[in-house]
């Protein structure tokens, strides 16, 4: 799949980097949106927000010290949608928001075999559901991690409680060879 994506670093609540990178991604999202029903009349709705989230130190992410953590975030994007369609629509949110993230790019991304399950709650409340699935889920299954965990935000946090949130969890996964060792 296409993705319009930023990267970054840093608390996502405190960091006006990714302030930066949320605002930009869905300013060239809906200029995209806009223009591919004008130049090939295609509409299509806005994807949910996701993001790529990792740690140099992996326990930073799982105890949530969430200044070291690591972030892509990004925004699905149409097959249909063409290059200079958004390159236009980079231009356009330039001209409205000012500079734009040096790591701005459209790209396809492709995660391969993945675990995931839909959270319910804050995002706070995370870290025992991937517990659970780094922990015992994957080794159970004789799997390891392929890729950087995935969220996908299905609510606004803007206007839905934090109790009552929606997110995919999702973690790209591989045979891990040393269960493989392990049955022989």
């Amino acid at each position: 799949m296409h993705f319009v994506k930023v990267d970054g670093a840093g608390n996502p609540n405190t960091s006006a980097e990714y302030l930066q990178a949320v605002q930009c991604l869905y300013g060239v999202s809906y200029a995209m949106k806009f223009a591919a029903r004008a130049a090939l009349s295609q509409d299509y709705v806005v994807p949910p927000l996701e993001g790529l989230w990792w740690a140099d130190d992996p326990t930073a992410f799982a105890a949530r010290r969430k200044d070291e953590w690591q972030w892509t975030m990004m925004i699905m994007v149409p097959d249909f949608v063409t290059s200079a369609i958004y390159e236009a629509a980079r231009d356009k949110t330039r001209r409205k928001l000012g500079s734009l993230p040096e790591t701005l790019r459209l790209e396809r991304h492709d995660e391969g075999l993945s675990l995931q399950t839909l959270h319910l709650g804050s995002y706070d409340d995370e870290a025992p559901v991937l517990a659970d699935l780094h922990h015992r889920v994957m080794p159970e299954r004789g799997l390891t991690f392929n890729g950087p965990h995935h969220e996908i935000y299905l609510s606004d946090p803007r206007r839905t409680a934090p109790a009552r949130l929606k997110t995919i969890l999702r973690q790209p996964v591989r045979a891990d060879p040393a269960s493989l060792t392990r049955c022989a």
